[in-house]
């Protein structure tokens, strides 16, 4: 999943595809500090900061949520078009 972002960041196709949300288990804090310094990949150029279960990638807001069934998250809610699902 962090790929998934990380490339779509640096394409620069962000114009053309937006993240809304992203299902992970872990704590913010480390999906933050996971996708900034990246060991294979190097540092992620964007600013990336957390509030509450908020991921703030730039100027871009994007939900965090926590649910080990992809079937509880709010599909509707969040107006999602596609699903990458990853693991």
């Amino acid at each position: 999943g962090r790929n998934v972002l990380r490339a779509l960041y640096e394409s620069g196709k962000r114009a053309e595809i937006s993240v809304v949300a992203i299902n992970e288990l872990a704590y913010a804090t480390g999906i933050a500090h996971l996708l900034k310094y990246d060991s294979s990949h190097g540092r992620f150029a964007w600013d990336i900061r957390v509030n509450n279960d908020l991921l703030q990638v730039g100027d871009d807001a994007i939900r965090l949520f926590h649910h080990a069934d992809i079937a509880d998250l709010p599909w509707g809610e969040l107006g999602i078009d596609a699903v990458s699902y990853t693991h």
